[in-house]
């Protein structure tokens, strides 16, 4: 399959073929199922990030026991991976850079 350039906000959960000023830093040559991998990690990181905030509205219930705080974080770290997996040589140095745990990396 043909790989095309893309531009990735992790923040925002932007995916784009447009490079704008908020998704320039991390850069990435992918298929269109490799983007749809990443689209998923991206889409589950907002759903478990709506469910931390749902249970942040909740005073008794103990915040390091949140199993959405935890999804939200294995969804970060797995995206990162396939960006990093997926990435040119800057964005590569970039993730390396600030010292995210890249288990499993190939």
């Amino acid at each position: 399959m043909e790989k095309n350039t893309y531009f990735i906000n992790i923040g925002t959960g932007e995916i784009s073929q447009i490079k704008n000023e908020n998704n320039f830093a991390l850069i990435i040559q992918a298929t269109a199922e490799e983007v749809n991998q990443l689209r998923r990690k991206m889409d589950d990181m907002h759903d478990s990030s709506f469910d931390s905030f749902i249970r942040a509205q909740i005073p008794f219930l103990e915040y390091h026991h949140d199993q959405a705080n935890e999804q939200y974080d294995k969804n970060l770290t797995e995206a990162y991976q396939l960006i990093h997996q997926l990435g040119n040589s800057q964005t590569k140095a970039h993730i390396e850079s600030m010292g995210i745990f890249l288990e499993n990396q190939e």
